[in-house]
């Protein structure tokens, strides 16, 4: 199965070097062969095979023309090594670098690779990228989650055997190449832990009190986590005038089956979903767009905004089946008129548009029509 990326990956390669980054076993190395194609295969370069970095370390690179060097990131002097081959490279030679990582975040205080790269950002399977045209069959995406090899597996069980593994691979493995971590059970304790907090503010002096360490640690702990792409954080939306609240942040696992509880974990698949559109189009096309929520002091609340230009773009509640429309909803709608609104459900079958304006569906209406 062709990545969604692929295309704009070979379109990008044209002009410029090409990183690609995202979550461990997200699908990177299978984009990157199929890049590559039969004939360049041997172009692909692995940091983690020892064969591999050795011929990394001494230059003897392949004599084909696309080089995709997979887990880089993890050589401190990478920026400085890819901008020596760019710099000298040939006119032909294309350059596809992918890790596990945030590749613009982990510099290490090289030289810098400005206006020598574009970044792309992969994303686990959804329901676009599936062209699933089914409820059935977003259900089982909702259950197996959305990376390639348990959703592939098609077994719940084997859903459950993969996130603890591959939390575990983490946590032992990216975690310690790339972070200085000296408890790393507690951080493991910690990732045990955020799947209950789902879909409510994270509350940094909460967590800091049931580990036992200071505000500091936790804090830099949930730094690592993000730049791994475990989890994203999404922040309130709202202005003074709506007397919203303003500092706290939600957070969202990139593995929606690690959580138990089904509306929870709906809400963590949606916010999936819209996340993947938003890094597409930011990544592809140089968008404005974030993803946000909102709540008031009023404790009315909307599960997401997408803005574009700080302004808001679509309005969205998540239910788990067919319910009333929800006030939050209403509300932050007749304040901004011009906003799509939506409150979707994993299993409902009503499907409307409501005198104010807010489409009420099966969410598949809304997903299949992201990327």
């Amino acid at each position: 199965m062709e990545r969604y990326l692929t295309p704009q990956v070979n379109k990008d390669l044209k002009r410029k070097m090409v990183f690609v980054s995202g979550a461990r076993q997200v699908g990177k190395t299978t984009l990157a062969k199929q890049v590559l194609g039969n004939e360049q295969a041997e172009g692909y370069l692995n940091w983690d095979i020892a064969e591999h970095r050795e011929r990394i370390l001494r230059r003897q690179l392949p004599a084909v023309p696309l080089w995709a060097f997979d887990e880089i990131h993890k050589y401190r002097s990478w920026r400085n090594y890819l901008k020596g081959l760019y710099d000298a490279k040939e006119r032909k030679q294309q350059i596809l670098v992918t890790g596990s990582a945030r590749l613009d975040f982990y510099r290490f205080g090289g030289d810098s690779l400005q206006g020598r790269y574009h970044l792309l950002r992969l994303h686990p399977l959804s329901v676009a990228e599936l062209q699933i045209s089914t409820a059935e069959q977003m259900q089982e995406l909702l259950q197996l989650g959305g990376f390639p090899e348990p959703f592939l597996l098609g077994s719940e069980l084997e859903a459950r055997r993969w996130s603890r593994e591959f939390r575990s691979r983490l946590i032992q493995e990216d975690v310690n190449s790339l972070e200085r971590v000296l408890d790393l059970g507690r951080l493991e304790l910690l990732m045990l832990g955020l799947p209950d907090r789902v879909g409510s503010p994270l509350s940094i002096n909460s967590l800091r009190e049931d580990l036992q360490v200071s505000h500091k640690t936790v804090a830099h702990w949930l730094d690592i986590l993000e730049r791994l792409y475990a989890i994203f954080r999404i922040s309130p939306f709202g202005s003074p005038k709506l007397r919203a609240v303003k500092k706290e942040q939600k957070h969202y696992h990139t593995d929606w089956a690690l959580i138990q509880e089904p509306s929870l974990r709906f809400e963590n698949f949606v916010a999936c979903h819209l996340l993947k559109w938003i890094h597409f189009k930011q990544d592809a096309e140089g968008r404005d767009l974030e993803l946000r929520y909102f709540r008031d002091v009023d404790k009315r609340e909307v599960d997401f905004v997408v803005l574009e230009g700080r302004k808001p773009l679509q309005l969205i509640e998540c239910k788990w089946d067919d319910a009333a429309i929800s006030p939050g909803l209403t509300y932050l709608k007749a304040r901004f008129k011009n906003s799509e609104a939506y409150q979707i459900s994993a299993g409902g079958v009503k499907d409307f548009q409501s005198p104010e304006g807010i489409r009420v569906c099966n969410a598949l209406h809304l997903l299949k029509a992201l990327v």
